[in-house]
């Protein structure tokens, strides 16, 4: 393997070998095996920018040496886990939402947590793990990277019933996705019925009850 002259050698590994800008502590420490002492190696890197500590055991490298866009959905995935990208910034994604959303929003089968980190605000709700992969699926980054991502039902009753609780109601359920999360008529009605029934399935809840409902009508 050809080194590339000018780069710190330990960095010059981890640019050839890594698929993706986000690592993490174990395929940092296998690629600098070759050193006497890895974990130098490793503040090191990070000392001279060529690293930059997401949270403890996940990095990207440094603005000055990426190769492409770090990925926010990727790093949500590694930051706390079993969790799949789903809510606000999912939402967001599928343009269901206009509102600019900042956080990087997933939903997970543990307690829920927030992570504070130099790239931005990740947050983790809990979801009961009966519910959790019904809606969800493996999302192609890259050609080497991959994310857990809510389909566009699944983040949308996600938001329901994690953050709007118990909908009295068809007409408050309309009321909040037309007038609150003020989501097109035309997005509501390209909603996957039978994708919600299965969601509705894996998580009996009012709100998507009355949502299938309103799809129906």
């Amino acid at each position: 393997m050809k080194r590339i002259l000018g780069i710190d050698p330990g960095l010059d590994i981890l640019l050839k070998k890594a698929p993706g800008e986000e690592l993490d502590y174990g395929f940092v420490m296998d690629c600098l095996k070759e050193y006497a002492n890895p974990r130098i190696k490793l503040n090191h890197l990070l000392k001279i920018g060529a690293l930059v500590r997401v949270k403890k055991g996940i990095y990207i490298f440094g603005k000055n040496f990426a190769r492409q866009p770090y990925s926010s959905e990727v790093l949500a995935n590694m930051i706390y886990g079993p969790s799949y990208v789903s809510l606000e910034w999912a939402c967001q994604y599928y343009r269901l939402i206009p509102e600019k959303v900042t956080t990087i929003t997933s939903v997970t089968t543990q307690r829920s947590r927030h992570f504070q980190t130099p790239l931005g605000f990740f947050t983790y709700d809990h979801l009961p793990i009966q519910a959790f992969s019904v809606g969800m699926s493996l999302m192609n980054i890259s050609d080497t990277r991959q994310s857990l991502f809510a389909s566009k039902e699944k983040a949308l009753t996600d938001l329901l019933t994690i953050r709007r609780g118990k909908l009295s109601s068809k007409k408050h359920l309309k009321e909040v996705i037309f007038d609150d999360l003020r989501v097109e008529e035309e997005d509501f009605d390209n909603l996957n019925l039978e994708l919600l029934k299965m969601i509705y399935c894996a998580r009996p809840h009012t709100a998507i009850k009355y949502l299938i409902q309103c799809r129906e009508s």
